[in-house]
Order: C-alpha cells, then structure tokens, then sequence
C-alpha cells in the first residue's frame, strides 16, 4: 500500500511518461521496435524514470520537460538490462523470458545499442550540458560496473568493500544519476542537488542489498527469477561473503567450491549455511542503514507530497523482505 501511495503521488506524469516512451521507441525498422516494447512493457516498476520525477518536484520544477528526462533513464537502464541478460545468459527477467532467450544475442545487443542511442538523442534535447556530464559519466561507469562484476564471477575472494564498489557501478549509480539530473533540471540549491545526489546513491545500495538477500529467501513468482539465479551464475554476493567469513573452514570450502562451480548442485546445502551464519539479518542490516542515509539527505528539501514520496521510498526499499 505504501508503494501504491508513492506511484499516485506522480500518477498522471507517470502515465505521460509510458506514452512518451512508446512514441520515442518508434522505429523504421520491425525487430527494434517488436524487441524494445516487449522489453519495456515487460512489468518493472520504473524506479528510476519515478526518481527523476518526484526529485525533480520535491526541488520544485514545475514545468514538462522531466517526463523527457524520465524517458531517458528508463531507456538507459532498459538498454543496460538488454546486455546484462546476454552477458549473464539469462532465460528469465521479472517473470517472463528475455529477450535473448526470445530472440538471440545479437538482436539484444544492438537493440540495447538502439536504446542508448536514442536515450541521447532525447538528452541533447534538454538542451543541458550539467545533465548530459551526470549522465554521460554515469553510462560509462555502469558499463565499468558490469565489467567488474564479469572479472569477479566465480571468485570466492571478493572483499565486501570490493563488492560494494561493483554494486555502486552497476546499479546504484543509475539511482544516484536520476534523483542527481531531477535536481539540475529544477535548478536546485548546491546543497539540495548534492542531498538528492547522495539520496540516490544510498537508496540504489539498499535496493541492490536486498536484492541480493531475496537471491536466498524469495521466489520466482513474486520477484521474477529463481531463487539461487546469482550463485548459479557464480556471483559473489554480499550474503556469500559474510557466510564465509562466519562459518566453520567446512561450510567455508563448501561455498567456495560452489561460487567456483556455479550450478545449483549445492544451493540446499548453501541456503542453510548463509541462513544459519547470520548473512542474511548482516545484509538486510546494510540495507537499512542504506535506506536511512538515504532518509537523512531530504532534510534540506521543503515539505511536500513528492519529498513525503521520496521518505517513503526508503521505507519500501528494505520493505520487500518478509
């Protein structure tokens, strides 16, 4: 219900933004558009395209051209999405299968480069250079982020600050980019553009910090993907790391081996050692300082429906876990 309450906040510029992102998906081509509307309308929540605009209000923009900026997010984390089902050799994304198992590698990557092209060509129409700088930097250090965690699959030796740094890259960084640009485009105060700035980067770590507890806990009906999809693909996750650091040299070889592996052949054995080590009450209690750092930024933004939205962001970040 409290997320309902957040989506009604921005409802109708949410529905605008759904129509903006239909109009500008329009190709010459048949298999661009057939691929970026089925990935589009394929059930996610929008986060991000919902960051830029309560950001961008609670800082009090009051004009249209955040429905823009919204779009070009989406566009950016859709393309982002795209090449990390072919780089991961995912089957299946928010419930359905991906566009790879649908289509092919190729036909995803280059409508994923379509993506990203035509997420430009709408930036240069904001006609910003503050806006284009945040978001230019930030495509290129997602991509660095994406990298970093292809060099780590399948190495039990990740450090959690070096798994903090991968998860900054590849997903809060898109976070932080979307409330930053909601803030330059009201022409925000220093203070309140380095507030909303930080505001993203602290809520895209606690989202991606239970993301990776549900990887232990959840089901694929409700979030998706299976539960195990990471240690199948031999990632090591905040929840793996500490269970190695807080089991015996047994149940610590064990989780090795299986992060080296990949596979499920041991995920029954490694559920219960995570859940037996504490992991998973450690990370859900990085998420929630996370989400409370996150909290803490909004001070400087006067009251309003969009920072009460904002607030209650944080709530429903580390909500998802039962």
């Amino acid at each position: 219900m409290t997320a309902q309450r957040i989506y009604d906040t921005v409802a109708d510029d949410f529905s605008r933004v759904n129509d903006l992102i239909i109009k500008r998906l329009a190709s010459d081509v048949p298999l661009v558009e057939k691929i970026a509307q089925y990935i589009i309308e394929s059930g996610g929540k929008r986060l991000r395209p919902l960051l830029v605009l309560l950001s961008s209000q609670a800082a009090g923009y009051r004009s249209d051209d955040h429905l823009k900026l919204a779009s070009v997010i989406e566009f950016l984390h859709t393309a982002t999405l795209l090449h990390d089902d072919v780089v991961d050799t995912s089957d299946m994304r928010r419930g359905r299968s991906t566009a790879n198992a649908k289509w092919g590698n190729a036909p995803s990557v280059l409508v994923g480069d379509f993506l990203y092209a035509r997420a430009f060509e709408m930036m240069v129409e904001l006609q910003s250079l503050p806006i284009m700088n945040v978001l230019s930097h930030a495509t290129a250090v997602i991509a660095e982020g994406e990298v970093m965690q292809l060099m780590n699959v399948k190495n039990p030796d990740l450090s959690e600050d070096q798994y903090m740094v991968v998860i900054h890259n590849k997903t809060a960084m898109l976070f932080e980019a979307a409330s930053h640009t909601g803030a330059l485009l009201a022409g925000a105060s220093e203070a309140q553009e380095r507030a909303l700035q930080a505001y993203g980067k602290h809520l895209g770590l606690a989202f991606q910090l239970v993301d990776d507890v549900l990887d232990y806990q959840g089901d694929a009906e409700t979030m998706g993907k299976n539960v195990g999809d990471d240690l199948a693909e031999g990632k090591t996750t905040l929840p793996l790391i500490h269970a190695m650091a807080n089991s015996s040299d047994e149940h610590r070889h064990l989780i090795r081996q299986a992060i080296r592996k990949g596979g499920l052949e041991d995920l029954p054995k490694v559920l219960d050692i995570v859940k037996g080590s504490g992991a998973i009450e450690y990370t859900m209690e990085r998420a929630r300082e996370q989400a409370a750092a996150a909290l803490a930024q909004l001070d400087c933004l006067p009251a309003s429906d969009y920072r009460q939205a904002l607030e209650l962001l944080t709530e429903v970040a580390v909500a998802r876990v039962s």
